[in-house]
Order: C-alpha cells, then sequence, then structure tokens
C-alpha cells in the first residue's frame, strides 16, 4: 500500500473514531448509555492507534497480527452501534453512515490483511 493510501486511511480510522466519539456524547447520562458510550469510544479509537502501530510491523505476520487487531476493534464498535440504532438511545444523531463507514473500513483491513498473509 502506498504512502498516501496509508495516510488516507489513517485519517479514515482517525475520523470514524471521532465519528463514534461525537455519537457517543449524545448517548443519554444513565447506566445504559455511559456503559456503551464507554464501549463505543474505547473500541472506535483503537484501530487508528492500532494501524499506525502496524506501520512499524517487524515483520508481514506482525503486521498483519496488528491488522486483526484493528478489524477486531472495528467489528466491536459495528456491534455497539446497531445496539445504538436498534434501542434508538440516540435521538439527534443516526448512527447509520458511521455505520456504513465501519463496513467499508472492514472491507477494506480484510483486504490488506488477505494481501499480506498471501505474501508470506
Amino acid at each position: 500500500m502506498g504512502s498516501s493510501r496509508r495516510q488516507d486511511l489513517e485519517d479514515r480510522l482517525i475520523e470514524f473514531a471521532v465519528s463514534v466519539c461525537t455519537i457517543a456524547r449524545q448517548l443519554p447520562r444513565d447506566e445504559l448509555g455511559s456503559h456503551v458510550a464507554r464501549q463505543l469510544i474505547r473500541s472506535s479509537t483503537s484501530p487508528a492507534a492500532n494501524y499506525a502501530e502496524a506501520q512499524g510491523a517487524e515483520s508481514k505476520r506482525d503486521f498483519a497480527h496488528k491488522m486483526r487487531t484493528c478489524l477486531k476493534e472495528l467489528r466491536e464498535t459495528l456491534v455497539w452501534l446497531t445496539l445504538v440504532g436498534r434501542m434508538k438511545l440516540c435521538a439527534t444523531s443516526s448512527p447509520d453512515l458511521v455505520t456504513a463507514e465501519a463496513n467499508e473500513l472492514i472491507s477494506i483491513l480484510v483486504a490488506s490483511i488477505k494481501r499480506a498473509t498471501n505474501r508470506r
């Protein structure tokens, strides 16, 4: 993956985290809302950091491992966003656009992991 595309993906992961954190801020301030907000913040901010670490991986195997961690966290975020949407926990913002971005990012990461593991 070229340097420009790597930076584009990192920027997308950061923007994804910003969007999810914005949703988390809008959740109710009750026990459920606080729990879901913490989980959303944790899982949505992790992929960008792990992706940055993957860029400095010591081997293709290490790269694939870090990318799988990104993928795992994105999938977890997707579950929490689905919960927010189904329970209508966020009145002013729909998680649909963020959910669509999560699915696109998942597809990109899956393809990247496949390329890295096929080269070994």
